[in-house]
């Protein structure tokens, strides 16, 4: 008689992680210069592109400067607060 063997098959599935966004808020102590500064050293964006950050937050009050996971925007933020920038962290939307 023949041998027969089971073979089972267990699949599994990872949920996407929700994305967290990074927030600068405005204040009245850093000027717009320094922002701009702080947001291309942290996150390697161009001037063009933390110059517009920058310019959301002062005009707007604040921006989502980041979005993605939570362990790199919990860094993010002690980044920017190490700064001295007023920083929030949230889940998006």
């Amino acid at each position: 008689m023949a041998e027969t063997t089971t073979i089972t098959k267990t699949e599994t599935t990872v949920a996407p992680q929700t994305p967290w966004n990074v927030i600068v808020h405005d204040d009245p102590v850093n000027l717009m210069g320094y922002v701009t500064y702080v947001l291309m050293k942290i996150f390697g964006y161009s001037e063009a592109v933390a110059g517009k950050m920058m310019m959301e937050v002062h005009e707007s009050g604040s921006s989502v400067v980041w979005t993605g996971e939570l362990e790199k925007a919990e860094f993010y933020t002690q980044q920017l607060q190490f700064h001295q920038l007023k920083t929030s962290l949230e889940k998006a939307p």
